[in-house]
């Protein structure tokens, strides 16, 4: 690795700053050399203004400005040298953390890019070592309103993970604790492999990025505008490049001149994704991504999200819409303040309800009873709105003594099919119908 410069150019102000000891020692015999020199001149009014005003611009650029390249670690550059190709080795550069537009308390995305990821395919709810994200007892409350409690939960890297419950359950609070925006009341828990502590925060939010339902653009500014305007934010020099490659990946290319303000709800929600995807996010936090967009828009969020998958980015999705999370999501947690449950949908359905068959015929059977009852696999069975939902043990060995049953009793078989219990069906089971919860 080269050795690092004793001086590096300042990103505020002009000129450079020192960042090592040796940079210091000649920036401070500097500084003595001309107090001294000072001190033997005619202090006059002039003198005294311009001594006030340098010290001011040397107290702002010392305090703001530069870039502490020996602090980056080994294999880690900036832009610059990424263009020039004055690197050691060819890995993802690190950037400063930015603040959403919407609200100066919204920590926008800064990530660093990882290769060679995969979804993770450990148990439910437990943490694997290809786990990002690991939650261990956390608890959150505002005074004596409790947001969540006592949770604990995994995701693994390259999965989208759903987070699903009524308003209120906790889930916009759980996203901005683990997005440091918040503080937890207790517990512990991991993001991205860093320890969740108020000292980790600037190295968390390097490699996260998050997108509330409200992208927060200045609609007044084009969407390249906006978007450079983030990548300055971000410490990004000569961004173009990457702003192009985002509007490409969200298929905003041929609006890219167009004002923020003129776009639809939908179109904007693109446009956030695309300032999520300007430094490669690791792990991204949708909240409520596709709230308030019309079923077109909203399929363009689903492809974004299962590209995002595609590419082994991590996607923590909060949603209210089951048939969403049930098309999209790997694994979903329900959470109602605590949490109700964790794992895999078709484990889920597996866990909540019987195994079963549902059997349509064209007129009623005369005695179902006795028809069901002469299956030594069927344990109960149900009449539902014209059709026999039928509990079994096997679903595979049942389904053709059932049907070889119903033909000995003449009756006429539309159908026969296994039953299979929705998302929104294991989400009312678990949450029931009156939802309570903390504030989110």
């Amino acid at each position: 690795m080269a050795k690092p410069e004793w001086f590096v150019r300042r990103r505020i102000g002009v000129g450079v700053r020192p960042v090592t000891w040796q940079g210091w020692l000649i920036t401070f015999a500097a500084s003595a050399a001309a107090i001294t020199g000072y001190l033997t001149l005619k202090k006059t009014a002039g003198d005294v203004a311009i001594v006030c005003v340098v010290a001011v611009y040397l107290l702002i650029a010392l305090a703001s400005g530069g870039t502490k390249r020996a602090k980056l670690g080994p294999g880690v550059v900036d832009d610059d040298q990424a263009s020039t190709g004055q690197v050691d080795v060819a890995v993802t550069p690190v950037h400063a953390p930015t603040f959403d537009a919407q609200s100066a308390s919204e920590i926008a995305e800064a990530i660093v890019t990882q290769s060679g990821r995969f979804a993770g395919q450990s148990e439910a709810g437990y943490a694997s070592s290809d786990a990002v994200i690991v939650v261990d007892h956390l608890t959150k409350q505002f005074g004596e309103r409790v947001a969540f409690r006592d949770v604990s939960f995994s995701v693994n890297r390259g999965e989208v993970f759903g987070f699903l419950g009524p308003n209120g359950a906790g889930k916009t609070s759980t996203v901005r604790t683990l997005s440091t925006l918040v503080i937890p009341t207790s517990g512990s828990a991991s993001v991205a492999g860093i320890d969740l502590t108020t000292r980790n925060g600037f190295e968390i939010r390097q490699r996260i990025a998050v997108m509330t339902e409200l992208p927060g653009l200045y609609l007044r500014l084009s969407v390249t505008e906006n978007l450079e305007f983030f990548a300055g934010l971000y410490g990004f020099r000569n961004a173009q490049a990457r702003i192009d490659r985002a509007l490409e990946a969200v298929n905003l290319t041929s609006r890219a001149g167009d004002l923020s303000g003129s776009l639809s709800k939908g179109l904007r929600q693109r446009v956030g994704l695309a300032r999520a995807l300007l430094n490669d996010p690791e792990i991204v936090f949708l909240d409520e991504p596709t709230a308030g967009l019309d079923p077109v828009a909203s399929l363009e969020v689903h492809d974004l999200i299962n590209a995002l998958r595609a590419k082994g980015v991590t996607v923590f999705l909060t949603t209210h819409r089951l048939d969403e999370a049930e098309k999209l999501c790997d694994r979903v947690a329900i959470l109602n303040t605590t949490l109700r449950t964790v794992g895999r949908i078709d484990d889920l359905r597996q866990r909540m309800f019987r195994k079963g068959i549902v059997v349509t015929t064209a007129s009623p059977l005369a005695n179902p009873d006795a028809v069901f009852k002469s299956v030594a696999s069927v344990e109960s069975w149900t009449s539902d709105a014209g059709n026999y939902v039928i509990t079994v043990n096997d679903v595979r060995s049942a389904a053709p003594d059932v049907t070889r049953a119903l033909v000995r009793a003449g009756a006429d078989v539309l159908s026969i099919v296994e039953s299979r219990h929705s998302l929104e069906e294991v989400y009312l089971e678990l949450v029931g119908a009156t939802e309570k919860g903390g504030a989110q």
